[in-house]
């Protein structure tokens, strides 16, 4: 467990192409002006192809897509979305799911956002990795959930998970997070001024979808220690979220640690045990799998954790025009957030942020008051 482990971006478009090429957004251009990652840089699963692996990916988010160039390199690839996973996702899944559609996702309800779909990840996943350990060749597979993540709606069995020392019924905060997520925009243009009671129903369902997440991962990672394979198990995320930190909701505008910092799992690589008090990123994770792989990481920007560490992580985020949020409401406060591209540098003690609108000094947990001058 890397209880440090900073992302190198504040959403899934940059975090995740960091992820995948091994390199921090201003190289990769995501969400700096380039929509797909550039060609000339070659991804973890092309290099890991050409170092003779199988390679697969089921995403569950479009930023993870061909949309994006993530897909390239991945053999198989999947991606689930909430209007099309009915013609995404094999029939024999969909029967399992709907069968357990109580247990597993919102019941029978028509509208996507409240579907759950860890269930029926894992389920084809499952079928692809037995296919590829009853081969001699490597494998690498990547998942991409969506939970947790807005709108917070869990399964209906873990509706109740948090809602005990709350003043709110496991239903109603379910609606609460679902009004929140509807109208984010205008909130956090109006100051986000949500009540106590509404942060805690949204805090409740979003711990209650981590809760579900876990369990998921928990049974796929059972499962891949029945295969009779060497199997290195990873558990990230891309980004955390915000409930009216800085006056601000989901992963938006700031690059501070409810944003970036992030849970780092590895099983089963035991060559990195002594890094695991360091700072860590993404791009070292991707530089130490594929060096110990056989790929090349001469593109990456990482480092290898079996043999070097990092004083400190790098997050960035790309100009900001706060247009949405000025239409929404003329007196939203663009001073209190970096407009320019904005890069920080996160160490164990401090947060150093720079922009072309100011530069300013941090010691978390505080990251409101600006210490330069001491």
């Amino acid at each position: 467990y890397f209880p440090h482990c900073f992302a190198s971006g504040n959403g899934t478009p940059v975090s995740s192409a960091s992820i995948l090429s091994g390199v921090q957004p201003s190289r990769h251009g995501i969400g700096s002006g380039n929509k797909v990652i550039p060609d000339e840089l070659p991804t973890v699963p092309e290099l890991l192809q050409g170092a003779g692996y199988r390679t697969a990916c089921i995403s569950r988010n479009s930023y993870v897509s061909s949309g994006t160039g993530l897909d390239r390199g991945f053999e198989r690839f999947k991606w689930i979305s909430s209007s099309s996973f009915l013609n995404e996702v094999p029939m024999r899944t969909l029967v399992k799911w709907g069968v357990n559609i109580r247990r597993h996702s919102a019941g029978l309800t028509t509208d996507p956002a409240k579907h759950a779909t860890p269930f029926l990840m894992n389920d084809i996943a499952k079928r692809w990795l037995s296919e590829f350990a009853s081969d001699e060749d490597p494998f690498f597979c990547y998942l991409h959930y969506n939970e947790p993540h807005r709108p917070y709606y869990p399964p209906l069995p873990y509706l109740d998970t948090y809602t005990d020392e709350i003043n709110a019924g496991p239903k109603e905060a379910a609606e609460i997070a679902m009004r929140v997520h509807e109208n984010a925009d205008q909130i956090m243009a109006d100051g986000c001024d949500l009540s106590e009671r509404e942060l805690e129903a949204i805090e409740a369902m979003y711990d209650a979808e981590i809760r579900y997440t876990d369990e998921c991962i928990s049974r796929l990672f059972d499962y891949v220690q029945s295969l009779d394979r060497d199997i290195v198990f990873v558990v990230t995320a891309d980004h955390g979220e915000l409930f009216c930190d800085h006056g601000l909701l989901a992963h938006r505008v700031v690059v501070t640690d409810s944003v970036t910092h992030v849970p780092l799992v590895v099983h089963g690589l035991d060559e990195i045990s002594d890094s695991t008090d360091a700072i860590v990123q993404h791009v070292d994770l991707a530089t130490t799998l594929v060096a110990r792989a056989g790929g090349s990481t001469e593109t990456f920007q990482g480092v290898d954790l079996r043999s070097e560490n990092r004083e400190g992580a790098i997050s960035q985020r790309g100009p900001e025009d706060f247009e949405l949020y000025l239409d929404l409401n003329p007196d939203f406060d663009t001073d209190r957030y970096h407009g320019g591209l904005l890069t920080s540098y996160r160490t164990l003690e401090y947060r150093f942020q720079t922009s072309e609108d100011r530069n300013e000094l941090f010691v978390p947990p505080d990251e409101e008051t600006d210490v330069s001058d001491e």
